[in-house]
C-alpha cells in the first residue's frame, strides 16, 4: 500500500511544481504491458544502453540475468535512466522465465532464425517480455525452447544481426508507438502510477533516508 500522505509531503516540501508536473506528465506514458530481459550480455555499455532506450520510450521495467556475467550500470551511458527504471536482477535464466510468467507475461525470443514473424506483424495486444541475447550467441536453447513466440526486424543486407542495443532501440521504439496509438489498456495502474511516484520523488531527494526516518518519527508520536 503506497503512503500517499508521505508522497504529498515530500512533494509540498522537497519538490518544485515543475518537478512534479513532470513526473505526473512521463507516467502517463510508462507502461508495465511490455517488459524488456538481458540475458548475459557480456559487454556493459549495451546493458546501460537499452536501458535508456527502455527509459525514452517509456518502458518501466528491464529484467537482467547474470548468471555469467557480473553486472553494474555504466552510468555515463545510462544517463541517469537507472534513477527512472526499475532494473530486476536474476542469477539464472529459469527464474527470470518463472517470474515473467507469473505475472502474465507471454515470453518472446528475439531471432533472426526461426519462423520468426516479422516486428511490424508482431501481436502487441498481448503482455509480452521481449528477450535479447549475447552479443556473439544469441539467446541461449533455454529462452528459445520456452519462448511463446519469435520477433525479428527485417534486413535486406548481407549483415545479419544487429548490435543487440541497437536492435532493441528499434524494437522498443516500434511496440510502444504502435502501443500508444492503440485502444489497448497499456498505462501503469493506479497503484503502479503512484508507487512510481514516490520512488521517483525519493531518488530526487538528498538526504532522504534522514527524511523519511524523521517524517515516520514524528507520525508515530501523534
Amino acid at each position: 500500500m503506497i503512503d500517499t500522505h508521505f508522497l504529498h509531503y515530500l512533494e509540498e516540501n522537497f519538490l518544485t511544481e515543475n518537478r512534479i508536473e513532470r513526473f505526473k506528465a512521463i507516467l502517463k506514458n510508462r507502461t508495465s504491458h511490455f517488459t524488456i530481459a538481458m540475458e548475459d550480455v557480456y559487454q556493459l555499455h549495451n546493458t546501460s544502453a537499452v536501458m535508456r532506450s527502455c527509459e525514452v520510450f517509456g518502458i518501466q521495467e528491464l529484467n537482467v540475468i547474470e548468471q555469467k556475467f557480473g553486472k553494474r550500470i555504466d552510468s555515463e551511458i545510462a544517463m541517469g535512466a537507472q534513477k527512472w527504471v526499475d532494473i530486476n536482477r536474476f542469477s539464472t535464466m529459469q527464474k527470470c522465465i518463472d517470474n515473467l510468467k507469473d505475472k502474465g507475461y507471454k515470453i518472446i525470443a528475439t531471432t533472426p532464425h526461426n519462423d520468426s514473424c516479422m516486428l511490424h506483424e508482431f501481436d502487441i495486444s498481448e503482455r509480452s517480455a521481449i528477450f535479447f541475447g549475447t552479443e556473439k550467441e544469441g539467446l541461449s536453447e533455454e529462452v528459445l525452447s520456452q519462448a511463446d513466440g519469435f520477433i525479428k526486424i527485417p534486413m535486406v543486407g548481407f549483415t545479419e544481426s544487429l548490435n543487440i542495443s541497437v536492435s532493441a532501440a528499434i524494437i522498443i521504439q516500434d511496440i510502444t508507438t504502435r502501443l500508444r496509438q492503440s485502444n489497448i489498456n497499456w498505462q501503469l495502474t493506479e497503484e503502479e502510477y503512484y508507487q512510481h511516484r514516490l520512488i521517483w520523488a525519493k531518488n530526487s531527494i538528498k538526504d532522504i533516508d534522514f527524511i523519511e526516518k524523521n517524517y515516520y518519527s514524528k507520525v508515530n508520536r501523534q
